[in-house]
């Protein structure tokens, strides 16, 4: 890969907006962006808690078809890390904009391919091996997606609104799921024959349209004034990741740990999906219908939590989130075992409502860590190892999980765990609402 491939897909900008106009613009760009690349990426993990197991491991006993289902879905966050380094050096080397729409070609692509792929029944062995190729790409492009969104969003952002605007690239990936769920609730009710066979594969096919809004939104976007002023000035870093590691370490494995507050979003979103359906009988919709809600809701509260860090902090708010989750993942297991549609519908939001305070806040929590030359790769190299443990919780998960009714606890235990791990990371880290955004992540240059 080298930037003159990348940068081919850098178009200019049609039309140049005021400097007032340009962080809202910024932060629609983001959300737009995320939700339809996430889209992308969240219709896999539904299909794989879903009807991977049925359509691509069918040659295997359910059990071992359901584990490496799941296996698969957590391979795309093996690839993550990677493209984190790929990507962050990129985007720390010719700009944001750019690789942003490199990354969603990458994605677009991919997920076509994904309802294009033939069964197991047809191709045989062939099928889960490509399957798990095209989820790798798919994970190369997430790692650029959120890392770069966000760096775009703060670099455009006013010093006393940072938190506020980069929140909506989240925003959009929450969008994202609202999104895939909606399009698989309608879809989840077909008969099973005509499921497996051809209508699991529409989401997927979707993602052609996706992808042509979501290029056509994001190619009108300036480059950040930020990068362009480091680039006039020549100090672009010329191995941005040397930089990164040499001064930066001890935020890089901060970031980690905090990172493994996405455990929470893989085992709602995955891991429970699967077991309420399979081990309690809850139908499918209330599952799906239980996430979009609570999905919905986490769109209103994020941007009013971003808004309370802007004026007392990110690391309150952030942590407060964390520990919520720690504590709100027993009785959500509780009440989504129940099999009363109120309870589950009931415990999703509350979930999401705790959850959505550090998913507001991580954007310019880790982002300000670092200064605009490794931003992108101190971001993108943090979050996507850290969020390796996340894309595994699903299998972890399945392989923790006891039989009976309390059978989650030992799952609800090791993500609260990893909560635990988040929140204590966070505190050592130095709060940033106050400073300057020319300034941020100075301490160590």
């Amino acid at each position: 890969m080298s930037s003159t491939s990348i940068a081919s897909l850098h178009a200019p900008s049609t039309a140049e907006a005021t400097p007032g106009m340009l962080p809202k613009r910024a932060a629609l760009v983001s959300f737009v962006g995320s939700m339809l690349e996430y889209y992308d990426f969240f219709i896999y993990g539904t299909a794989a808690a879903l009807i991977f197991p049925k359509v691509f491991f069918a040659n295997v006993d359910p059990s071992t078809g359901t584990l490496l289902a799941l296996l698969s879905f957590g391979i795309g966050y093996i690839a993550r890390p990677v493209g984190a380094v790929i990507l962050g050096h990129f985007g720390d080397r010719i700009g944001r904009k750019t690789v942003l729409l490199f990354t969603l070609v990458v994605m677009g692509v991919s997920t076509l391919a994904i309802g294009l792929l033939p069964d197991a029944k047809t191709i045989g062995n062939a099928a889960p091996v490509i399957l798990t190729l095209l989820r790798l790409l798919q994970g190369l492009s997430a790692a650029g997606e959120q890392s770069g969104a966000n760096s775009l969003t703060l670099e455009h952002s006013a010093n006393s609104n940072r938190a506020f605007f980069t929140s909506w690239t989240l925003s959009g990936t929450q969008a994202g799921a609202i999104l895939a769920t909606l399009v698989f609730i309608p879809i989840a009710s077909m008969p099973e024959d005509q499921l497996l066979s051809w209508g699991w594969r529409i989401p997927f096919l979707l993602s052609a349209l996706v992808l042509l809004v979501a290029y056509l939104v994001r190619r009108t976007m300036p480059e950040t004034p930020v990068f362009a002023d480091i680039k006039d000035k020549a100090l672009v870093a010329r191995f941005p990741i040397v930089t990164l590691l040499r001064d930066y370490w001890p935020d890089v494995l901060r970031v980690i740990a905090c990172a493994l507050i996405a455990t929470v979003s893989t085992l709602v979103a995955v891991f429970a999906l699967g077991y309420a359906t399979s081990k309690f009988g809850v139908a499918r919709s209330t599952m799906l219908w239980a996430g979009v809600l609570g999905n919905v809701v986490a769109l209103v509260a994020q941007p009013l939590w971003a808004l309370l860090a802007d004026k007392i902090g990110r690391k309150p708010v952030f942590i407060g989130g964390v520990l919520g989750c720690a504590v709100l993942l027993f009785p959500y297991f509780m009440l989504v075992t129940s099999g009363s549609t109120p309870a589950i519908f009931a415990a999703g939001i509350g979930l999401y409502i705790v959850y959505s305070a550090p998913n507001a806040i991580w954007p310019s929590f880790y982002a300000e860590m670092f200064e605009a030359r490794v931003r992108y790769s101190g971001t993108a190299i943090g979050t996507q190892l850290g969020f390796l443990a996340a894309g595994f919780t699903p299998l972890v998960s399945a392989s923790l999980v006891g039989d009976g009714p309390n059978g989650w606890i030992p799952v609800a235990t090791f993500v609260a765990c990893c909560c635990v791990i988040s929140a204590a990371a966070a505190a050592t880290a130095r709060e940033t609402h106050t400073v300057d955004i020319a300034d941020l992540g100075k301490r160590r240059a």
